[in-house]
């Protein structure tokens, strides 16, 4: 009881490493955020829709023409996981949403809002909680409307993060393989730096001749062609840009592994929003493009998809960008400088005193240092306003953008 109270170095048990309570504290909000997306998985199990059905005024009147891009009647079996998942999600987003502005201009952990960042977990795993299940008892009226295009807004910002978080990643690889290809057996180190771009590139062009295969048609499918043609050549702007010596002498650590990695996340957002199409001719299933013919038709109504591969390959994206973000201590300065971070190298790295008198030598190995007494690694108030916006784009992608 006194850790789920107390700062996030009280949750480091003996059998975790050591580390900066700046990290282990970013990892647990991290985890907020996995729990309140495992919930909202679990709205769209099969069978759940009986249940929330049970909701006073939930499904009331069924959904008809209140969800933007889906004319007519639904089925409110169809749509009832949906609207779950938009309350759950709105619980998680209001409640970075106000630790956002309440953390605004926190400077160091002396300050008594770090107190309230850095602890209180279960008053604050209580509150987070009471607001989503409050969400569930909103008035239907306006709410899914209004809030789907507070999620659309708030998925695109978390894409240009993931953008961003990206290219970071991309720099810190290729950094480190160009220091070990400095430091000796150059040649192994530049055949895999050599072959990893390679790769990429050849997944990108192999992505596009299957774009133009599967999700366009002689006769039709022009918003598809459009997006394939426009992003392809983008790519190949950014790749060429990339090797310029203009561009090599302000920014020597640019070169094609960036390039590569951000071309295939490209083709991922291409690929995503093809998924998303309602014409079924320019949007086949994952099932058809495999040879997999299925015999049964669905209903006249039922226009919505449950899970498709979009949906999981955005999931485990959104996981992987989440995680690194709360891991992230990065080298580039322009990065820091853009997602409101410091070089933890410069701050204090002495850790908690030790206890007079204390008789145990492994007390202190499994501590958290409190490295932000000097001032923050990180802009709290940016760091809840991303998982805001995560929040936002997972909304998105668990109702395929409905």
């Amino acid at each position: 009881v006194p850790c789920l109270c107390g700062s996030a170095p009280c949750l480091l048990c003996r059998c975790c490493p050591s580390g900066n309570n700046s990290t282990i504290t970013r990892l647990i909000y991290a985890f907020f955020l996995l729990l309140g997306v495992s919930v909202a998985c679990v709205m769209l199990i099969p069978g759940m829709e009986e249940q929330l059905k049970k909701i006073p005024g939930f499904c009331d009147g069924g959904m008809g023409t209140s969800i933007p891009g889906v004319h007519g009647h639904v089925n409110c079996d169809v749509l009832v996981g949906y609207k779950a998942v938009y309350r759950v999600c709105f619980g998680m987003a209001m409640f970075f949403l106000l630790f956002s502005l309440l953390m605004i201009k926190v400077k160091s952990s002396n300050d008594p809002r770090a107190a309230v960042h850095n602890g209180f977990w279960f008053f604050k795993f209580a509150t987070a909680l009471a607001i989503s299940v409050g969400a569930f008892f909103i008035p239907e009226g306006p709410f899914t409307t209004v809030w789907f295009y507070v999620g659309m807004a708030g998925a695109f910002c978390f894409i240009l993060i993931q953008l961003v978080l990206l290219i970071d990643f991309a720099h810190s690889w290729n950094e480190s393989w160009v220091e070990k290809m400095e430091e000796g057996n150059s040649r192994c180190w530049y055949a895999a730096l050599l072959s990893a771009t390679a790769a990429n590139y050849l997944l990108s062009l192999v992505a596009i001749v299957l774009f133009y295969v599967y999700y366009t048609h002689p006769d039709g499918c022009s918003e598809n062609k459009a997006f394939i043609s426009v992003n392809m050549l983008l790519c190949i702007g950014a790749s060429v840009m990339s090797i310029l010596p203009k561009i090599q002498e302000s920014q020597p650590r640019s070169g094609l592994l960036q390039s590569s990695v951000i071309t295939i996340y490209t083709m991922y957002l291409t690929w995503s929003a093809m998924t998303n199409e309602p014409d079924r001719r320019c949007n086949p299933s994952l099932l058809r493009i495999i040879g997999y013919n299925t015999t049964t038709t669905p209903a006249p109504g039922q226009v919505v998809q449950w899970w498709d591969a979009q949906g999981i390959v955005g999931l485990i994206l959104f996981l992987l960008c989440v995680l690194y973000s709360s891991i992230r201590t990065s080298n580039n300065s322009q990065v820091n400088k853009l997602m409101l971070t410091s070089d933890e190298s410069t701050l204090i790295e002495d850790g908690v005193p030790r206890s007079d008198g204390s008789l145990d030598g492994d007390d202190d190995v499994h501590r958290a240092v409190d490295n932000e007494r000097d001032g923050v690694t990180y802009s709290y108030s940016f760091f809840h306003f991303m998982l805001f916006l995560a929040s936002l784009y997972i909304m998105m992608t668990l109702t395929n953008w409905y």
